[in-house]
């Protein structure tokens, strides 16, 4: 039992001989399960391609998404701008879903707000939910903006925001020159990459649809990044570096890095960092506004070409040696300005890392998933190292990813037996890994119930996890590394090369029957 002087967690608890019983007792009295016999018949069955055939057959279900809702990107894209208040028209339940998966990913607080509708709401509307909610928010709060998005019960039974906005400012509950920008983000359509752009779409239609006049595209001499839904806060870091470092004068479209990644100096931050209401006001006259996730991004893409009169450089996620180049040899086109001697080298130093490490990745196959862009780069990475991406998985993806993704992978002779998978889900990717294993499944913590059930088989079935992309719930520090630029490149070959290697010690630490030179060089 839990004592004052020895507390221990649920492992090792759960290992006591008092909590065995209680565990061993509740199946045998209240579960009514098969035998263990039946359970491992029936597993051993699911991992077959007879099964897999039936899994792949299944329109009814979805089994463990590999995505999440509309507005969990839209609180994303909210707390990218100065002291802005994410605000999710909708119930507490939802809200403290996306607090939650913030918190645990960042480890770090995350600011949102509802207006808690209950039932009556969702017979007579959220109208007075929103009156009480945006007053309370503005005081408590003090927020210098509020961006409302939806849940499901907003969305199905119809609330409409800029009516309900409108009206909140009408009665006098928040003034009416106090910025609300909006977007209807409904969970049961789209992902939470849909609603970072739903919201970013918002956010900039709201402070530039009506006051174009007198601006012009590149009078203020800068680019504008929009980074899209992402959870790497190096990604930003690297970003801003990157540019620098060629003298370049940007603006960073959304730029929560700092809100989420707060020191502990005994001050709280609700608000930190951000992109400012002025900086949205002047991004129309950029020279061009450049997407970092371009295929999640198709509602920005078509404001800004369409209101902004900005040309969208046609280009790939920066990940990898190639499209991190490609970046680059835009940002320098468009600016006018040269690629500095310390990016060359620093670019020198990534083909060196490849150069190391080529020898342990090259052949070795991996699974993976994610959202669209990032898989995407991922690939990308694979492939200059002579890796072999096998299957590649994205459940909020589309047709135009999937062609995209089997042109990439055919332009390789390392992807030329990859296969792109478009709305499927982590229940498939467990088919794949029995039926075709793979060396290595890269993706989020999700993925670790594919590696325990592989392992259930036998050893010898093992599909090893490396956790890459979002969210990593059970490792810590995963959120501040670096995925985009040279040293994005330079930081996923590591880790990759790194999990071979942990691998190959794994399977040759038998004394005097595998561990057969005690090498330590590799």
């Amino acid at each position: 039992m839990q004592t004052v002087e020895n507390i221990k967690p649920s492992y090792p608890l759960f290992s006591d001989d008092d909590y065995k019983k209680s565990i061993a007792d509740k199946r045998e009295l209240f579960e009514e399960g098969h035998s263990p016999e039946k359970v491992r018949e029936t597993f051993m069955w699911t991992t077959t391609m007879e099964y897999q055939e039936l899994n792949f057959k299944r329109s009814a279900l979805t089994v463990d998404p590999a995505k999440a809702c509309q507005p969990l990107g839209a609180v994303l894209c909210a707390s990218g701008f100065h002291k802005t208040l994410p605000y999710v028209h909708g119930s507490q339940g939802c809200v403290a879903y996306f607090r939650t998966y913030f918190n645990r990913h960042f480890k770090e607080p995350c600011s949102c707000v509802s207006d808690s509708m209950t039932e009556d709401a969702a017979v007579f509307g959220g109208q007075k939910n929103m009156y009480d909610g945006m007053a309370n928010a503005k005081a408590l709060y003090k927020p210098e903006m509020i961006a409302v998005s939806t849940t499901c019960m907003a969305e199905v039974i119809g609330d409409d925001l800029n009516a309900f906005i409108n009206n909140t400012k009408k009665e006098g509950h928040i003034p009416q020159e106090f910025p609300v920008p909006f977007a209807h983000t409904p969970s049961f359509v789209g992902s939470h990459t849909t609603g970072w752009d739903n919201m970013f779409e918002g956010i900039i239609r709201s402070f530039t649809l009506n006051t174009m006049e007198g601006k012009k595209a590149g009078s203020n001499g800068k680019i504008n990044i929009v980074p899209g839904f992402e959870t790497y806060l190096g990604n930003y870091r690297v970003i801003k570096r990157m540019l620098g470092e060629m003298d370049v004068d940007f603006t960073l479209l959304c730029d929560p890095s700092e809100v989420f990644d707060t020191p502990t100096d005994g001050e709280f931050r609700m608000y930190a960092g951000g992109t400012t209401q002025d900086e949205i006001k002047d991004a129309p006259n950029a020279y061009t506004t450049v997407l970092l996730h371009p295929a999640q991004l198709d509602k920005t893409k078509k404001f800004i070409e369409n209101t902004w009169n900005h040309e969208v450089p046609k280009l790939n996620i920066p990940m990898g040696v190639e499209w991190t180049d490609d970046f680059l040899m835009k940002v320098s086109e468009v600016t006018g300005k040269p690629i500095p001697e310390s990016l060359a080298k620093e670019r020198g130093r990534c083909m060196d890392v490849i150069a190391d490490s080529h020898a342990w990745l090259h052949g070795k196959k991996f699974a993976l998933y994610g959202d669209p862009d990032f898989v995407t780069g991922m690939v990308k990475i694979l492939l200059e190292c002579g890796a072999e991406p096998t299957h590649v998985l994205s459940n909020n993806a589309t047709k135009r990813w999937t062609k995209a993704m089997e042109k990439l992978l055919a332009e390789s002779p390392f992807g030329v037996n990859g296969k792109a998978y478009a709305g499927y889900d982590l229940w498939h990717m467990r088919s794949l890994c029995f039926t075709d294993k793979p060396d290595f499944l890269i993706g989020n913590s999700y993925g670790k119930f594919i590696q325990r059930d592989t392992r259930f088989k036998g050893e010898e079935f093992e599909v090893p996890l490396i956790r890459l992309g979002f969210p990593i719930f059970d490792r810590h520090h995963l959120h501040r590394h670096t995925t985009m630029g040279y040293e994005g490149m330079i930081s996923i070959v590591t880790q990759l090369t790194n999990a071979v290697l942990e691998q190959l010690d794994k399977e040759t630490m038998g004394m005097a029957t595998t561990d057969y030179n005690f090498d330590l060089v590799r």
